[in-house]
């Protein structure tokens, strides 16, 4: 990710998190997650979009995130276009657009540590808190899930 890019920004475990605008498919609420025998943690499941079947990942546990409370409402569905095709992350609330033009792109901070780590590409210090910019295609296509679907990892 690099400077002077819009950012659809959303919130999971607590932390506030951004992608490339021009990488989200589309935003959609309670939509029905079939749960799947056996799959990874963080896969919530399958969702039939339009005739689709998408990988919905829960991006909280995707990340190793303590849950800050129980979801109590529907999540949203992120819908990202990755190499693969589209994949959903569930988030527990949409930030909104913030426009990086003037923010500077900095490394990951030291805090994020471990597994998680490979998934965020650096932040952006926003006016009240630090939005963690991810690696779509790191968190879609790491090798824990194309093992459970049985693709091998690029």
């Amino acid at each position: 990710m690099s400077d002077g890019k819009q950012v659809c920004s959303f919130v999971a475990g607590g932390q506030l998190f951004g992608v490339e605008v021009e990488k989200v498919q589309e935003i959609i609420r309670c939509y029905q997650v079939s749960s799947v025998p056996l799959a990874p943690p963080s896969v919530a499941g399958l969702i039939n979009l339009r005739g689709e079947i998408v990988v919905a990942l829960d991006l909280a546990r995707r990340l190793e995130l303590e849950a800050t409370s129980p979801r109590t409402k529907s999540p949203f569905h992120v819908v990202l276009r990755t190499a693969d095709g589209p994949a959903s992350l569930l988030v527990d609330e949409i930030h909104g657009v913030v426009d990086t033009t003037s923010l500077a792109f900095e490394p990951p901070p030291e805090t994020v540590r471990g597994n998680p780590r490979r998934f965020i590409r650096g932040a952006f210090q926003l006016a009240d808190r630090l939005l963690l910019a991810l690696d779509i295609e790191e968190v879609a296509r790491a090798s824990d899930i194309k093992a459970w679907i049985g693709e091998q990892p690029k």
